[in-house]
């Protein structure tokens, strides 16, 4: 079997039903896929059981579906793979790599975000409740990003040594992510700008494990009137299942791709297939967000 040039993935929490802006995210990494004769894979990221909400992951992926958005393998649940990731926890610690950290969030309020390294020593597990923080060092960490350009992050000076699993037992993003994109064959990542400031913890991490880097792009990501990103948490609205055309051909103009009047009226496979012969990342814009209220409305 020959290898795969490009395998591109949608990875959504299931914290609610999926929103405009989260169905821009989806189209895009899904047209860059297909765009270059690559994969697209769907991974539900649910390893947060107290923010998620009940029967979200299935809205989702019906969402998904209605929206022409299909992935080329099945679904991975993060929830399955725990014992997964303890064996890369179990590796960073032989390694020395990472370690347990007590300290509370109380105790750390002072640094303002910026972990001083209280418990970079401790090697052995303690009695009392503690995360587990993966060392950092200060050589800048530099990727170029698709969209963005030239990236440079010290993580010493922005934010120190972080946790890669929660004092409460959950399993970090930050590890959890970089695991599956590896052991998934992820080539290309092309998500939100919301997720900017954590590639480089996520690029150290691949670095300090031994991984290939896959090539990141990030797009803007969409904003209410008030400036606040759409999110479930922020209560935005709900992916319509009835009549998805419209809502496409808006997500196509929130990623600068002008879509032809004519698409309007056309099938959600006929403007699927548009998009993918059309789709070009280097006009996408290269700005953080874009205010909803700039994008053109469109009539059913």
């Amino acid at each position: 079997m020959s290898k795969v040039r490009y395998r591109g993935r949608f990875a959504p929490s299931p914290t609610g039903p999926l929103h405009f802006g989260s169905l821009v995210s989806a189209l895009a990494s899904y047209l860059d896929a297909k765009a270059s004769q690559g994969e697209w894979l769907v991974r539900i990221e649910d390893i947060d059981p107290p923010r998620e909400q009940a029967g979200a992951a299935k809205l989702i992926l019906k969402a998904l579906e209605y929206y022409g958005l299909h992935w080329d393998q099945p679904i991975i649940y993060q929830s399955s793979r725990h014992a997964i990731y303890q064996d890369y926890i179990e590796y960073l610690r032989k390694q020395q790599q990472a370690y347990p950290c007590t300290c509370s969030r109380k105790e750390l309020s002072i640094f303002h975000g910026q972990y001083p390294g209280t418990c970079r020593n401790q090697r052995t597990l303690p009695a009392s409740p503690f995360a587990i923080r993966l060392k950092t060092e200060s050589t800048p960490v530099n990727f170029i990003d698709k969209i963005q350009g030239a990236q440079s992050f010290n993580l010493e000076e922005e934010g120190g040594d972080f946790i890669i699993k929660r004092k409460d037992g959950l399993f970090a993003y930050q590890l959890a992510v970089v695991v599956d994109d590896t052991l998934q064959g992820i080539t290309h990542i092309l998500r939100g700008s919301d997720l900017l400031d954590s590639t480089p913890r996520q690029y150290y991490l691949q670095s300090v494990l031994g991984f290939s880097h896959p090539s990141y792009a990030h797009i803007p990501v969409i904003v209410a009137s008030d400036g606040k990103k759409l999110s479930k948490q922020n209560l935005a609205t709900p992916l319509p299942l009835e009549h998805p055309q419209p809502v496409l051909i808006r997500a196509l103009h929130a990623l600068n791709q002008s879509p032809p009047p004519e698409l309007i009226g056309a099938k959600v496979s006929e403007i699927i297939a548009w998009a993918t012969r059309h789709w070009d990342s280097r006009i996408i814009p290269q700005s953080l967000t874009i205010p909803e209220t700039l994008l053109p409305t469109t009539a059913p």
